[in-house]
């Protein structure tokens, strides 16, 4: 039987103490990167799973799928993963959900700082694009991942046309004779990747152009993936002399946020000022939100099914699949 890996091989191959390892692996942020990565490198070169993780594992007799999502801030990616819980069923799997709290401060530094190898069979990676470094890391462990949301070459993946969402949206708005816009996206703090929000304004914007609009640049405005932030920035946009007949926002919580800030500035919707958002969310729902339904649910589905191929050796070839999108028309529009 060969000799279970320990802390203190792991010490030994990265040149650090065993406490630096500890912290590492623990509370990343108390170590420089350049360590943390030396420690993680040791751990997946070794196969080192800490003691509680192996001994759980073993107890429970169960494989491991790991859930990269920031799903305590966005409903969207909830209702994914409800869709991963219900396609694992009675399977003896343990789902192990790792929360990262917003798809819009960085790539993916949480997924840079877990000790992989050994503590998961497979991976699902929701609304959080990879860096270059974890790919890297992803691909030399072989362990088997699946994207959602987001799309990367050599990766599995589930995502929609976020572009053609945008470009639903405008024809819409322009079918509904509206003639000037706005839009109300999510604050990123990485330029490193293009977000879902941003191509959704990329194609709403070119939509918007190739019918003769133009979407003027004081007119599209970024904020906080919050209820009061983007009410706050909708009214900062709907206050400036040249406001939008029709605002689109990049998901369905920044809509809402328009709606309220409409409210408190007294515009009617649809009469004065017409709201759409993406995601057709409950809120969405509640509030008789124009919106741009993607199967939510589904894609949580749909990746575990092919995370499960996956982890059972086939088939060989990376596989894409795309989501369709369908408008929802509502009153606020």
């Amino acid at each position: 039987m060969p000799r279970r890996v320990t802390i203190y091989d792991v010490a030994s191959e990265a040149g650090v103490s065993i406490s630096t390892v500890s912290l590492a692996l623990n509370t990343p942020a108390r170590v420089s990167e350049g360590t943390r990565r030396r420690v993680l490198q040791a751990a997946d070169s070794l196969g080192y799973t800490p003691k509680s993780e192996a001994v759980a594992k073993a107890r429970k007799g169960f494989g491991r799928i790991g859930v990269l999502a920031p799903y305590t801030s966005y409903p969207s990616v909830a209702r994914r993963l409800s869709g991963v819980l219900r396609a694992v069923g009675d399977r003896p799997l343990e789902v192990v959900v790792f929360d990262h709290a917003s798809a819009a401060t960085s790539p993916s530094p949480l997924l840079d700082s877990l000790p992989l190898t050994g503590r998961l069979d497979g991976l699902i990676v929701m609304s959080l694009p990879l860096e270059e470094s974890t790919a890297r890391r992803l691909a030399g462990l072989g362990l088997p991942s699946v994207l959602v949301d987001v799309s990367r070459a050599g990766f599995d993946s589930v995502h929609a046309d976020d572009a053609e969402g945008g470009r639903i949206m405008a024809e819409h708005l322009l079918e509904r004779g509206y003639r000037s816009f706005g839009f109300l996206g999510e604050a990123q703090e990485s330029d490193a990747y293009v977000s879902p929000g941003q191509r959704r304004l990329s194609g709403f914007r070119a939509a918007l152009g190739e019918a003769g609009h133009r979407l003027p640049a004081e007119n599209v405005h970024f904020t906080g993936h919050a209820l009061d932030q983007a009410a706050d920035a909708a009214q900062r946009l709907l206050s400036g002399p040249r406001r939008p007949a029709a605002l689109f926002a990049g998901d369905d919580t920044l809509a809402a946020g328009a709606l309220r800030a409409a409210q408190a500035l007294g515009l009617d919707v649809p009469g004065e000022l017409a709201v759409a958002g993406f995601d057709d969310s409950e809120l969405a729902q509640a509030m008789g939100l124009t919106t741009v339904r993607q199967p939510l649910e589904e894609s949580g589905h749909a990746a575990t099914e092919l995370l499960l191929q996956r982890m059972g050796g086939e088939p060989a070839a990376v596989r894409e699949v795309k989501l369709r999108l369908e408008l929802v028309r509502r009153g606020s529009t």
